[in-house]
């Protein structure tokens, strides 16, 4: 094995030991935001209730046990795009000199905090395994049949994409702390955005055309729209092609920012803190 792959191994398996030592509490956290759910499933009952009368009403294409299955989908990309304290993380590290360990060691920043995200998911899910099965066995019949091979490949592949994306763009912001020590006002805004422009308030083809046209040219839906849509089949194969390899570039230019932003970073450095 060689050295670089050493390194990465023994990030990942310090991270999910570090992980593993408060396992209660990443237990019940991990439970708890199962919650929400309850409050999305009664919410749409009411709302597609107050629509009119009848079982079988559609809102802008969805009926009722298309939102509850959007909803379910949706928190199942949240969980892998979401990535909580990484931009302010970066910024605290920053801030108060801790940066610097990653200038004197031979580890790479943007590698380690990969690393540890990937360790933080793989036993979020270890965790989350079995609510996730039970709420979606209980939810069954909202789903329009099994997806055929294809469309199940390219649904893991857009979870992939959506923890790609979303670590790149919460890092990307973290690095601004090199430029502006204080991020805490830029991740506010960015919660907002996303949280809209991501499809997890509502599914982004409820919009009028040219917000929705404009939101689907933006790498945010990859955070939560497109790994939904694809499961209730709003993509044929051709579509599903295209859209994975637009994600997979937006991956790249994400990247290509974070790298840049870490070089020109570096070069401004003054190493305060202790």
């Amino acid at each position: 094995m060689s050295s670089s792959l050493r390194v990465k191994w023994c990030i990942l398996r310090t991270s999910i030991e570090e992980r593993l030592v408060y396992r209660a509490d990443f237990m019940f956290a991990t439970l708890v935001r199962f919650l929400p759910i309850v409050t999305q499933v009664f919410l749409w009952g009411a709302i597609y209730q107050a629509s009119g009368p009848g079982d079988t009403k559609v809102i802008n294409a969805y009926t009722y046990g298309d939102m509850v299955a959007y909803s379910l989908l949706v928190m199942v990309g949240r969980a892998f795009s979401s990535m909580p304290g990484l931009t302010t993380g970066i910024a605290r590290d920053i801030r108060d000199g801790s940066i610097k360990k990653f200038l004197i060691q031979p580890i790479d920043l943007i590698d380690y905090l990969f690393w540890h995200r990937v360790a933080h998911k793989l036993v979020y899910y270890v965790m989350a395994a079995i609510p996730f099965g039970l709420v979606f066995w209980l939810c069954r019949d909202y789903f329009r049949g099994w997806p055929d091979g294809i469309t199940l490949a390219g649904w893991c592949v857009s979870l992939v994409l959506a923890f790609l994306i979303g670590f790149l763009i919460e890092s990307l912001m973290g690095l601004v702390a090199f430029w502006f020590l204080e991020v805490s006002s830029l991740v506010f805004v960015y919660m907002l955005v996303s949280y809209f422009l991501s499809g997890h308030m509502l599914p982004l083809d409820w919009l009028p055309p040219w917000v929705a046209n404009l939101t689907l040219l933006l790498p945010f839906k990859y955070l939560a729209y497109v790994p939904a849509a694809i499961m209730l089949h709003k993509y044929n194969h051709a579509a599903l092609a295209l859209e994975l390899g637009t994600g997979v570039a937006w991956v790249l230019i994400l990247l290509f920012l974070n790298r840049l932003a870490l070089s020109r970073g570096l070069r401004r450095y003054s190493a305060y803190g202790g």
